[in-house]
């Protein structure tokens, strides 16, 4: 990285997240917004919505997100990288395209965007590239001039996001009992997706069995159980397991479930398990309700000791990461040469999503692609 820390030609980075409710009234207009189109009936999403009543209404994820906020400003100011940050939603305030409407008015008209989703996916980076293309579709409806966007790549390996799991998961092996410390298990859990969408993830050439999806996760889960063995002096076994599976039971999803999972591991004598959600950055509901409270229970009626390890969230490591994402990509743009960070045996993520790329089942504008219409 150069020493001047210089983020030409981008003049703003769009922090991009799904979004959560901020109250119980909050709960049942927050799922209409993420099943839109689906025809799912008002009763049928007051019965999902419990998992949020649990908790007050309240997904802690848009309070995680002010939290990354305050810490990639910090870590910017900290190391002289002049970038404004904003924040815009898909499900819930602030809203993607009231934000973009904010920041072309600010005058921004090179963004760069940071999703809060590390893996190749539909659901994790093409349907927020079109959610982007539905924002400055809405835009150019108002008459305002345009933004070019470009897509920060997956870091799922980059140092900055591995290193806070490893310490993660050896924190939580050290929280458990001595006498079942050395036969813990790790389960590297992330959220369970359509078979067919994960077999279709990732660049064309990347596309079969699991896709992008499955082998990322799996480069993840060996570099963080290397790390995890040599500062621990064990080798523990670990499988890649699944969670917050949604939808029509018919539909094959990717497999075994967590509790499923934990069973399994009891019924073998394993003495206990660590939980690592690999696939989320931050500890919101997906991780409290399916891992802490779901799967926690389980492991109870079973008699096994688990812990969970914690997610990356707002750790500086992060913060700086997605400084030297921006400074990397950047670099790129300019044309001068650049060796991206990364961890594992995959190496670095494209910069643009190629054609193809992660597609949905019925084709939609994406922006900040190779098949961007906003160029």
């Amino acid at each position: 990285m150069p020493d001047v820390l210089d983020a030409s030609p981008y003049d703003a980075l769009l922090l991009l997240s799904f979004g959560g409710p901020e109250g119980p009234d909050d709960v049942v207009p927050f799922l209409e917004n993420v099943t839109r189109g689906r025809g799912i009936p008002k009763e049928r999403l007051k019965e999902v919505g419990q998992h949020y009543f649990l908790f007050g209404g309240v997904s802690p994820i848009n309070d995680q997100n002010r939290a990354l906020l305050d810490a990639l400003r910090g870590d910017f100011a900290d190391h002289g990288l002049d970038l404004p940050v904003y924040w815009g939603n898909r499900n819930w305030a602030p809203y993607l395209t009231d934000t973009l409407r904010e920041m072309v008015r600010d005058g921004r008209r090179r963004i760069l965007v940071l999703a809060t989703s590390a893996y190749a996916s539909y659901s994790g980076c093409r349907q927020y590239r079109e959610n982007l293309a539905d924002a400055l579709a809405t835009l150019e409806q108002e008459g305002l001039e345009l933004p070019k966007i470009d897509k920060l790549r997956h870091y799922f390996n980059h140092p900055g996001f591995i290193e806070p799991m490893v310490d993660g998961v050896v924190r939580s092996l050290a929280d458990l009992p001595e006498d079942v410390r050395d036969g813990a298990h790790i389960a590297f859990c992330t959220h369970s997706i359509p078979t067919s969408a994960a077999d279709t993830s990732g660049p064309v050439e990347e596309h079969g069995d699991g896709g992008a999806y499955v082998r990322q996760h799996l480069d993840v889960a060996q570099v963080i159980a290397d790390a995890v063995r040599e500062r621990t002096g064990v080798d523990r076994p670990w499988q890649l397991v699944y969670q917050s599976r949604s939808g029509a039971p018919h539909i094959p999803w990717l497999e075994p479930d967590i509790c499923d999972h934990l069973e399994e591991r009891h019924a073998a004598g394993v003495p206990a398990v660590v939980m690592a959600p690999i696939g989320f950055v931050s500890d919101h509901m997906e991780v409290i309700y399916d891992l802490d409270t779901e799967a926690t229970a389980k492991a109870g009626e079973l008699g096994l000791p688990v812990r969970r390890s914690a997610t990356v969230g707002a750790d500086p490591r992060f913060a700086a990461a997605v400084r030297e994402l921006i400074v990397e990509r950047a670099v790129a743009e300019r044309g001068q040469d650049v060796t991206p960070c990364a961890l594992g045996a995959l190496g670095a993520s494209h910069d643009l999503c190629p054609v193809g790329c992660c597609p949905a089942r019925a084709p939609r504008p994406a922006a900040a692609g190779a098949d961007s219409p906003y160029a």
